[in-house]
């Protein structure tokens, strides 16, 4: 089944080439993407084909326009909406790609609930990566940001961090309108397209998509294992992600069936009694409850690594190029990631 069509249309020819640059990188777009850079390229494909996601410009919106049968219309505006193209939501130009597309699927998911029918992705292999320690203070998520940002300059990687506390927004220095309970919400309405919901939530961190945290410590709590599978599920059929990373926590429900879902479990310990016996505690369960498995593909770590206060792009930026980034690359070069 074709994917839905996806049209922008902007006079500018510099600025629709830029853009559609931009979405031809997006793999996760649940749509097929055209671009046009005057109005009656727009219009002979429109009578012709179905358009359900118009992105048009201001300054290129007409009566035609108006009069093509699109699922749903919005104007790219230069500051404020011209009066007359009050029925239709405006988004800013001239912002980052990536807040246009945020904004424009976020609209999108509100409007139209549903899709006909979402196509699998078309994609090698999504492999499911978990970061797990039954010890505190041991660098996990740390870990798993690096882990994804290297993994990341080759393939298409999302980091989900699964803790009851992230402090990213507090990290970043950003304000997300969007969480991952947002999208468990949607996960959990049978009729809603998952894909249209990711892309208007999910953010950027260099070379890593991630979706903001749950801000409520109780949305992972109240959240059954069975709904963290189907969600997961959904991922791995319809997005065009060739890697997830968990970054799991101990809120989780039937955390050991979650962890089971994974195909490799980097695991960071350290050295002193406490949390050595926490790591032998949390081993012998694995084998009194036949969950040997999970045990064999486990990566234990020791990370004996210093990091710096720093935050937003700064942090990202430290964490490629730490020492840990070069314990990663080592790891990648033994064929142990």
């Amino acid at each position: 089944m074709k994917k839905q069509i996806f049209a922008v249309c902007d006079l500018e020819e510099e600025y629709a080439r830029n853009f559609m640059e931009y979405l031809n990188q997006k793999k996760n777009l649940p749509f097929e993407v055209q671009a046009f850079t005057n109005v009656e390229s727009l219009l002979a494909y429109g009578r012709e084909n179905h358009i359900e996601l118009l992105l048009i410009s201001a300054q290129a919106m007409c009566r035609e326009v108006e009069e093509l049968n699109t699922g749903k219309t919005m104007i790219l505006t230069e500051g404020t909406k011209p009066e007359e193209f009050d029925a239709y939501a405006g988004v800013y130009k001239y912002q980052a790609s990536s807040d246009i597309i945020r904004e424009v699927m976020a609209c999108y998911g509100e409007s139209r609930i549903l899709l006909p029918q979402q196509v699998p992705a078309l994609k090698k292999t999504t492999e499911i990566l978990g970061v797990y320690s039954p010890v505190g203070r041991c660098l996990q998520t740390s870990f798993a940001l690096t882990l994804g940002q290297i993994l990341g300059r080759e393939k298409s990687v999302l980091y989900l961090n699964m803790e009851e506390y992230a402090g990213f927004e507090e990290l970043l220095g950003r304000t997300f309108h969007g969480t991952l309970s947002d999208l468990l919400y949607y996960a959990r309405q049978e009729e809603t397209n998952l894909m249209v919901q990711l892309n208007g939530i999910v953010q950027s961190m260099g070379h890593l998509d991630f979706i903001p945290p749950v801000q409520f410590p109780e949305d992972i709590r109240q959240t059954s294992f069975e709904e963290w599978e189907g969600f997961l599920k959904e991922l791995v059929l319809h997005s065009s992600y060739e890697i997830i990373i968990l970054d799991i926590g101990n809120g989780i429900d039937e955390l050991f069936r979650l962890l089971d879902m994974c195909s490799r479990i980097y695991m960071p310990v350290r050295s002193d009694m406490m949390s050595r016996c926490k790591t032998e505690q949390y081993e012998n369960m694995l084998r009194m409850r036949d969950w040997g498995q999970i045990l064999a593909k486990t990566v234990k770590m020791h990370l004996h690594l210093k990091m710096g206060d720093l935050k937003g792009t700064a942090f990202v930026e430290q964490l490629v190029w730490s020492e840990r980034g070069d314990y990663i690359r080592e790891m990648i070069r033994k064929g142990e990631i």
